[in-house]
C-alpha cells in the first residue's frame, strides 16, 4: 500500500509535471516564427499547419528549420523537465517512477504541440516534437527512427510518408535497442505518442492512397 505522503508527493509531481510539460510543448514556434520574420499567419498559407514542413514550404529553408529544431527542443526540454521534477520529488520512489516521469512528460509535451491552447487547440502533427521526447528518452530508438524517416524521404520525397513510417518504426527500434527494465506505462507511452502521430497524417493518407499527395520540393503543399 503507498503510503498517504508518497501519494501525495506522487500526484504533486504528475501535476507540475503535466503542466510545465503542457505549456512548453504548446508553444507554437512555426507561428511565432513566420509572425516575426514573415508577418503572416502560417495557418493562412499552404495547408495550414503550423508544423516545420509547412512553414518550409510557405516562409522558406531557414525558418522551416529553426521550426524543426526548436520544436525538437521542446520535446527534449520536456522530457528533461519531466526527470528533474520526477527525480526531485519522487527521489524515495521506486526505480520506475523515473521513467514514467518522462514519460508522462513526453507524453503530455506531444498534446500540447498538437492541441495547443494559444490557438484554439489546432496545431502541429508532432513530428519534431515526437523526435524530440524521443531523443531525450530513448536516443538509439530516436536515431534509428529519424533514419528511417529520412530513408524514406529519400526514395520517395513524401514527407508524410517518412513521418508515419518513422514514427511506426519507434516501438519496434525501442523494443530492441533499449536496454534494461522499461515499465508498462513507458511502453504504453513510446506506442501512444507513435499513434499520435500517425493519426494527425490521417489527410495525407488519403491523398497517398488516392495519388494525390505532394512531394518534398514541390510547390503544393502537404
Amino acid at each position: 500500500m503507498v503510503p498517504a505522503k508518497l501519494s501525495f508527493v506522487m500526484v504533486l509531481a504528475s501535476l507540475l509535471i503535466v503542466i510545465a510539460a503542457y505549456l512548453l510543448g504548446s508553444i507554437p514556434t512555426g507561428f511565432l516564427l513566420m509572425r516575426l520574420f514573415r508577418h503572416e499567419d502560417i495557418r493562412q498559407a499552404g495547408s495550414g499547419n503550423i508544423g516545420a514542413t509547412n512553414v518550409l514550404r510557405s516562409g522558406g529553408k531557414f525558418l522551416g528549420a529553426a521550426t524543426f529544431l526548436l520544436d525538437m527542443l521542446k520535446g527534449c526540454s520536456a522530457v528533461w523537465l519531466g526527470a528533474f521534477l520526477g527525480g526531485l520529488l519522487l527521489h524515495n520512489g521506486s526505480p520506475d517512477a523515473l521513467y514514467n516521469a518522462m514519460a508522462l512528460a513526453a507524453l503530455v509535451a506531444v498534446l500540447g504541440h498538437v492541441f495547443p491552447v494559444w490557438l484554439d487547440f489546432h496545431g502541429g502533427k508532432g513530428v519534431a516534437t515526437g523526435f524530440g521526447v524521443f531523443l531525450a528518452a530513448t536516443p538509439l530508438a530516436a536515431l534509428a527512427a529519424i533514419s528511417v524517416f529520412f530513408l524514406v524521404l529519400a526514395l520517395s520525397r513524401y514527407v508524410s510518408l517518412a513521418s508515419i513510417l518513422g514514427a511506426a518504426s519507434f516501438p519496434a527500434f525501442a523494443c530492441f535497442l533499449v536496454h534494461g527494465q522499461r515499465p508498462p506505462f513507458f511502453i504504453a507511452v513510446e506506442i501512444a505518442v507513435s499513434l499520435i502521430i500517425i493519426v494527425k497524417h490521417h489527410q495525407n493518407v488519403r491523398r497517398l492512397l488516392a495519388g494525390t499527395e505532394s512531394r518534398f520540393g514541390a510547390k503544393r503543399t502537404a
